[in-house]
């Protein structure tokens, strides 16, 4: 088809908003899925994505609809909401020429609309904003709509409304599309070759690796060698196809069509988003692609028996070619064993790997506390980049830390501000800007460090807002820490799972609870047990586990009282040398439960 009747557009929403409701209506109203085939979350094909309710990878898809009987070629890419997935988005960003804004009737703008249509607008794209949830009954269509045309400087008649559940309005939708959202623009760099962009790729056992393309340039047909220009791999194209949903074989795609490529390439590392695929004799150069992630939580994945480590360390690098942006690489705990160093997006990433570790592998797993990456300058000028808390240096060896803050957005009702102040201020935020955002609301602009925002702060957040409040941030550089490495010692023997970095002022606090839980859940031992939290040089709490008892003189009757003395203290002599020599045994599950209750 030619591609000034081709429309390439993306849903870019907070989470909840009613992005995949949306997309599900407009499958079933072009006739994409037959309606008695169709599902909630049709575009949402993993397990979790379902069961949540939300949408983690982007998919792709193409529909046909006919406007003053001209059809058109509408290639849709549903994004997450989550601000854990925001690269997602980035990358969808970058194949399309339009973005719907969708914004809940019931909820108005929204943090994470904001940072979205920040991305959209640096990618130049095609802004169409739509009020979604008009069929409810709590719905204020007009308020919210004052809200869009304020924040976008539109004339409210520009701003459309849809009902992703009735259907209503979403037809007009995706005429407008076809009237606002430019064609793709001709490549004339290429000279007819073609060039395409990775914005995503799979991976199968039987095929290899399949990449999901944008075309800017050319014809792709079955069978055509290519080329990754970063990668400097050469291959067949074994099928080329489009998403309808579900992959649909094609003879060949053109100019600025969405679809994918079987590469047949089965080595690791090749294949990366962003990457150019041309055709082999393209002189060239790439498309700039895009930014690495950075990893914003570390956390240790060890397998519960050590069994499993090569059978987990497969499924690892499974993930990794359906997941660009999560990295691992092995280490090894002298209590824990072998296991993984693995980086997440945010905390929701971290929670969504581990389980899927769990669902699709079946395998049992020890997650460590999460924590962020230090910046150390020694004493004598070195500098290292820190991510372990057990590799954290001594306090006499460390002259400076650095640690990454945080930009963060919230908006939350005014009834609400104090207790959110305050909460801020508990988690040792700058406050910045405060402004009223219409309906009573106020958006609060902070920075924070990154260690407190993953310190069970978005819980805490939802609770004293009773759920209104929303959050996005963004990274911004580092700042000079005032943190410590607090070690948990059990026997006078420092446990490395169970060492944490926190700030100074609450050393103190955390050490007796980090203490107070161990002292709950470990075991008693045949001798007395010392568990105590040290932190800046000094023990900062302690309690004794007692030993298990025995009563060493049950079997004695009547007699002369030093008999049972002898044995008393036979037993407790016993006991002295055992301490002196033995080693404290941690069960499995007692790793299992301090990482679950930690904070």
């Amino acid at each position: 088809m030619e591609s000034r009747f081709i429309r390439n557009f993306s849903i870019i929403a907070h989470i909840d908003h009613g992005k995949s409701t949306l997309a599900d209506r407009m499958l079933e109203l072009t006739h994409t899925i037959e309606k008695r085939k169709m599902m909630a979350q049709v575009l949402d094909s993993m397990e979790l994505e379902r069961e949540r309710g939300i949408t983690i990878k982007m998919q792709p898809v193409r529909m046909k609809h006919t406007k003053d009987g001209q059809e058109y070629v509408m290639n849709l890419i549903d994004t997450p909401g989550h601000i854990d997935f925001s690269y997602e988005v980035s990358r969808a960003l970058k194949a399309v020429e339009g973005s719907i804004l969708l914004v809940d009737a019931t909820q108005g703008v929204q943090a994470q609309t904001l940072t979205t249509l920040g991305m959209a607008r640096e990618a130049g794209l095609t802004i169409v904003p739509v009020v979604s949830k008009i069929d409810s009954p709590l719905a204020r269509v007009a308020e919210v709509k004052e809200e869009i045309a304020l924040l976008l400087g539109v004339p409210l008649s520009d701003i459309l409304e849809v009902s992703g559940k009735t259907g209503q309005g979403v037809i007009e939708l995706l005429n407008e599309i076809i009237t606002r959202v430019p064609a793709p623009k001709h490549e004339t760099e290429s000279s007819g070759q073609f060039r395409s962009l990775v914005f995503d790729f799979q991976y199968s056992n039987h095929r290899g690796v399949t990449v999901y393309v944008r075309v800017f340039g050319g014809k792709i047909s079955k069978g055509d060698a290519l080329l990754f220009k970063v990668a400097d791999e050469k291959f067949f194209a074994l099928e080329t196809g489009i998403f309808s949903p579900h992959e649909v074989p094609v003879e060949s795609l053109g100019e600025g069509e969405i679809g994918y490529i079987v590469t047949g390439i089965k080595q690791p590392g090749i294949a990366s988003v962003g990457d150019t695929v041309a055709a082999l004799k393209d002189p060239l150069l790439p498309f700039p692609g895009y930014m690495s992630p950075n990893p914003v939580v570390w956390a240790s994945i060890y397998p519960e028996s050590q069994d499993d480590f090569d059978f987990l360390k497969q499924a690892l690098g499974k993930l990794r070619l359906s997941d660009s942006s999560f990295t691992h690489e092995e280490e090894s705990s002298g209590t824990l064993g072998r296991g993984f160093r693995c980086g997440f997006l945010g905390m929701l990433h971290l929670e969504i790997i581990t389980e899927r570790l769990r669902r699709e592998f079946n395998l049992k797993l020890v997650i460590t506390s999460p924590t962020i990456t230090y910046e150390v300058h020694l004493r004598g000028g070195k500098v290292e980049t820190v991510y372990s808390p057990s590799k954290f240096p001594e306090e006499h060896l460390v002259e400076q830390i650095f640690e990454p803050w945080a930009k963060v957005k919230i908006i939350t009702p005014m009834r609400y501000l104090g207790d959110v102040l305050q909460k801020l201020f508990e988690h040792e935020a700058e406050i910045g800007e405060t402004e009223n955002f219409g309906d009573n609301r106020n958006s609060v602009t902070v920075m924070m460090p990154l260690r407190e925002l993953m310190r069970n702060f978005f819980d805490e957040l939802k609770s004293v807002s009773s759920g209104f409040a929303s959050i996005s941030y963004a990274m911004e550089g580092m700042r000079e820490a005032d943190v410590v490495r607090l070690d948990i010692l059990v026997a006078d023997e420092p446990v490395p799972a169970f060492t944490r970095v926190v700030s100074r002022k609450r050393a103190q606090e955390d050490a007796e609870k980090a203490v107070e839980r161990l002292f709950n859940v470990l075991p008693r031992q045949m001798f007395t047990t010392k568990i105590q939290g040290k932190a800046m040089g000094r023990i900062l709490s302690s309690r004794t586990l007692s030993a298990m008892k025995k009563d060493v003189t049950g079997y004695l009757y009547g007699g002369d009282i030093t008999r049972k003395m002898k044995l008393r203290e036979a037993q407790k002599e016993g006991k002295k040398r055992m301490k002196d020599r033995g080693t404290v045994n941690i069960p499995q599950d007692v790793f299992l439960k301090m990482m679950r209750t930690g904070e």
